[in-house]
């Protein structure tokens, strides 16, 4: 994960949270220090270690961190994630800013693992999409790869995706990527979503990377996998979920990318419960 730009959001977090100062904390005086858990409430997977220690940080208060559990680690209900003591200011401040993260970091952590045990014994490799909450994508990918899984491009910036839209615009998948091809360096991998044999044969013939097989059948999908060479790396998506992940388990695929593990995973259930107050 790029450190710099996990700081900056969350230093943006706690500003939109606190404002100009937490009204609740201020029963409290400079010298009061407590003690605090982070607990697990369901069993998961468990991700954003490195959340609690850099918004405590930020916070600027002496706060001491002991983590539990590792980034990808297997958590079970009532098991310490990790104990803080410290100034009870900056523990009550950064609580909920701390859980919202951890809580859906873990639960995208936890579909993912559960999605790449779906997979195990095969070579097909479970990887994310950019159908991300904004604000949140490092912190989402980051997850899926404490969940054993892996990251498709982070953005519009760092690999070519033509898809339906863009082809229509060029006329042919032939002409979207001789025009792309006439724009880009020789570094930067060229994708292509198709849906039809003749569209396979199209992107064959224009020599992308990468193939992305959209919303199609599996009898589709075995199919056009035989058009394409192995030195071509293939994808499937589109309507592939954990209910159904297991059919494509026998598709000679190299990638399965789920926009569920981000857009529909639900937070794994983390509490912070105080110890007491000197």
């Amino acid at each position: 994960m790029n450190q710099l730009k996990a700081k900056k959001a969350l230093e943006a977090f706690l500003i939109e949270d606190i404002g100009e100062r937490d009204l609740s904390t201020s029963i409290f005086t400079s010298s009061c220090n407590g003690k605090g858990r982070f607990i697990a409430k369901s069993e998961g997977v468990f991700s954003g270690a490195f959340i609690i220690s850099e918004i405590y940080h930020l916070l600027g208060g002496h706060v001491n961190i002991t983590v539990e559990k590792k980034d990808g680690d297997s958590v079970k209900k009532g098991e310490v994630i990790a104990r803080v003591e410290g100034d009870i200011t900056a523990l009550l401040s950064g609580e909920r800013v701390i859980l919202n993260l951890i809580q859906r970091m873990s639960g995208i952590a936890t579909m993912t693992r559960q999605a790449v045990e779906c997979l195990a014994g095969t070579h097909i490799k479970v990887c994310d999409t950019r159908k991300t909450m904004p604000g949140l994508r490092l912190f989402d990918k980051y997850a899926v790869t404490c969940g054993g899984g892996y990251n498709h491009r982070f953005g519009l910036y760092d690999a070519v995706m033509l898809k339906d839209n863009h082809i229509a615009y060029a006329g042919s998948i032939e002409n979207a990527v001789q025009m792309i091809k006439e724009k880009i360096g020789h570094t930067v991998k060229i994708e292509i979503e198709v849906e039809s044999k003749t569209q396979v044969e199209a992107a064959v013939k224009a020599g992308v990377d990468i193939i992305m097989l959209d919303n199609c059948q599996i009898a589709d999908i075995n199919d056009f996998l035989t058009l394409i060479p192995r030195t071509i790396i293939t994808e499937a998506s589109g309507g592939i979920n954990l209910s159904n992940l297991s059919q494509y388990r026998y598709c000679n695929l190299d990638y399965i990318s789920l926009g569920c593990l981000t857009h529909s995973t639900s937070a794994l259930d983390i509490s912070f419960k105080i110890e007491g107050v000197k």
